[in-house]
């Protein structure tokens, strides 16, 4: 593939593109044998599930955070990046309800894991500890609370099974696969990369207890970092006002709209009965989030 970042302009012209993936959240676009197109909608899902109705702003307030954590990070790791800039995206794309949402990406061999840096112990980690000290084959000390900080980060691993559900997988299945000298160099870059924005956030009053990493090969075969990064989508961000060990902290992402299905117990075929506050709260938190990071 050719990095068109070498040409000056990323420019590629009004070939019509195509739809190859929609998620509960992006749409994914061909757009040329080495670029693809990334465009954020304001969608929003709760139990696997696509809503009917959407989270204004949502989507481009994960386009914004995803465009300067990938700005923050280059000298750590290079990144998919090309432009977010429609001017140079195809005509189709040029339009207002666009602005802001769509990416210009390199296309990669993209590797078939999430990496997951945890620096606080909480969700599934915590159930595990309570009962064995362990998680993901890593022991542990006695004596932690839900939501402490671990007393250095870990790195875990999954991938996703036949029903598209998440499935933690062992480090020496994935060196296996890819080889222990390139899983060695993943995890000494997801933990730098943890490190630093960890730091920027926490000088902002958020604390990121967890992230998911993506990463793939370029046409040189170089790692690359991809997907989205440190986002209320890809990670779990809490406030620090609100935070206390042993207490669960509340997050800037969508449990406020699950927590409400929930405690109303509706099943999907109910979810239109979620009403119009509780999408607009779960923007307003979005947009805190966007805010109180991006300043």
């Amino acid at each position: 593939m050719r990095d068109v970042r070498r040409r000056g302009s990323p420019q590629i012209g009004d070939i019509k593109m195509k739809p190859i993936k929609t998620g509960r959240v992006r749409d994914i676009y061909h757009a040329a044998d080495d670029k693809l197109v990334i465009v954020a909608s304001d969608r929003i899902s709760a139990f696997d599930k696509v809503l009917p109705k959407t989270v204004p702003g949502k989507g481009k307030a994960l386009t914004s955070l995803s465009l300067f954590w990938f700005n923050h990070t280059k000298g750590i790791i290079p990144n998919h990046i090309i432009s977010s800039d429609l001017k140079f995206m195809p005509s189709f794309l040029r339009k207002d309800n666009y602005e802001g949402r769509a990416m210009l990406v390199k296309k990669l061999q993209i590797l078939p894991y999430e990496f997951v840096v945890r620096g606080y112990i909480y969700g599934k980690m915590w159930d595990e500890y309570e009962e064995t000290y362990q998680f993901c084959g890593e022991n542990f000390r006695k004596g932690y609370q839900i939501a402490d900080k671990l007393d250095k980060p870990i790195l875990t691993i999954s991938t996703k099974d036949e029903d598209g559900r998440d499935e933690f997988i062992s480090m020496w299945r994935v060196a296996d696969v890819i080889g222990l000298s390139l899983l060695g160099k993943i995890k000494d870059i997801s933990l730098a990369l943890y490190d630093s924005c960890y730091n920027h956030a926490l000088s902002r009053g958020i604390i990121i207890a967890d992230t998911k990493l993506e990463f793939g090969l370029d046409e040189n075969g170089k790692l690359t970092l991809a997907d989205e990064i440190f986002t209320p989508d890809s990670s779990r961000l809490w406030n620090v006002k609100d935070y206390t060990p042993g207490t669960s902290p509340k997050s800037y992402d969508k449990q406020l709209l699950r927590d409400w299905i929930t405690e109303n117990k509706i099943g999907e075929t109910q979810y239109d009965a979620v009403p119009d506050e509780i999408y607009e709260k779960t923007s307003d938190i979005y947009q805190e989030c966007f805010r109180k990071l991006l300043g």
